[in-house]
């Protein structure tokens, strides 16, 4: 328990404790993506964490996939976030702005321009998303062409550039929970018979090239990547290759010198101790539903060097003090995780 409370390493900078906050969508920006004053004060509050990841947000409109999720790649969208980042370096915080495209995870009626979602191929996750009008079942997404694979590229290269311009002091780039970049893992999403699919070399091509360019332009010190090995989300299957996938994607990531890799846990502890093995940086790891008592055990083991903490982290605005006093915590209000006002976000109470 007492290493959760000691400095950890992460790219060019020093954490002041080995707890991280996860990336939680929230649902509470505005129609165009720019961030809140509401959304300052929520980060603000839990800046006592080691690392805030923020809540996936878009690098374009076509990445969008749920209402009410920020963006960060127009001006406006850079001078809002800059509200967010004082919030939380007043308080001598690290934030990280997580980057998402949401691939065929998406639907015309929460996008901007009505615009039909892009995949690696055409095939509809046979999933519904809540949207303006309700819930609706995600139509089938256009395959996306080289160029528009290139372009993505770029757009999370541009986007990683606004967020340093924001005042992030980093990215995360998002490889996982059923989203594009791990749509382009899973056979059953990913059917394309370029080089861009098929072996599992070109079906990791296209995370590898998203991580360069954002590496490039932003420092590799600044960029992180996050991977759900076997998460089954948005309805993918990465089938009997995945192992070999995730242990071919984490070598060529190593190579980049990333800050950080983030695992979400699925279960897959033979795979998580052979990432463990092929990364030299940072490692976050991410158990969701992680037993109190367990909180610790897997910086103990050297397994991870930060752990990653979800709904604690929502429901506790001093979270880090009350790992330190041992207090209790507040339970998460489920029905108020998405969209909303303050109630469930910010008017948590913390200890007296």
């Amino acid at each position: 328990m007492t290493r959760l409370l000691t400095p950890a390493r992460l790219g060019i900078y020093c954490t002041r404790n080995r707890l991280a906050m996860a990336p939680m969508t929230r649902s509470r920006a505005n129609p165009d993506g720019t961030v809140t004053e509401m959304m300052a004060e929520y980060y603000g509050q839990r800046a006592e964490t080691g690392l805030i990841i923020t809540e996936a947000t878009q690098p374009s409109d076509t990445g969008q996939g749920n209402t009410g999720t920020p963006g960060i790649y127009t001006d406006a969208h850079i001078q809002s976030w800059k509200k967010i980042t004082s919030a939380v370096h007043k308080k001598g915080g690290l934030i990280f702005i997580q980057l998402m495209h949401a691939g065929r995870m998406s639907h015309p009626d929460n996008v901007h321009g009505r615009l039909q979602a892009i995949a690696p191929s055409a095939v509809a996750p046979d999933v519904q998303l809540h949207t303006p009008a309700g819930m609706k079942h995600v139509p089938v997404p256009r395959e996306m062409t080289a160029e528009d694979i290139q372009r993505t590229v770029e757009e999370f290269r541009h986007a990683a550039r606004c967020a340093i311009e924001a005042g992030a002091d980093g990215v995360e780039i998002h490889g996982a929970n059923g989203y594009l970049i791990q749509q382009f893992f899973a056979p059953n999403a990913n059917m394309r018979t370029d080089m861009y699919g098929g072996a599992v070399e070109n079906r990791a091509r296209f995370a590898i090239e998203v991580a360069k360019a954002v590496a490039e332009e932003i420092g590799a010190g600044r960029t992180g990547f996050r991977v759900s090995p076997g998460a089954t989300l948005g309805g993918l299957n990465e089938g009997s290759e995945g192992y070999d996938l995730y242990c071919y994607l984490a070598t060529e990531l190593n190579k980049l010198g990333l800050a950080f890799l983030d695992v979400m846990e699925w279960g897959q502890h033979a795979l998580l101790t052979e990432l463990r093995q092929r990364w030299d940086q940072t490692l976050i790891l991410n158990r969701p539903g992680r037993a109190r008592e367990l909180m610790g055990a897997d910086i103990a083991s050297g397994l991870a060097d930060i752990e990653a903490y979800g709904a604690m982290v929502l429901a506790n605005p001093d979270f880090v003090h009350r790992v330190t006093v041992q207090a209790p915590m507040n339970e998460a209000d489920r029905a108020t995780f998405f969209g909303g006002d303050a109630r469930g976000y910010t008017d948590y109470p913390a200890l007296q």
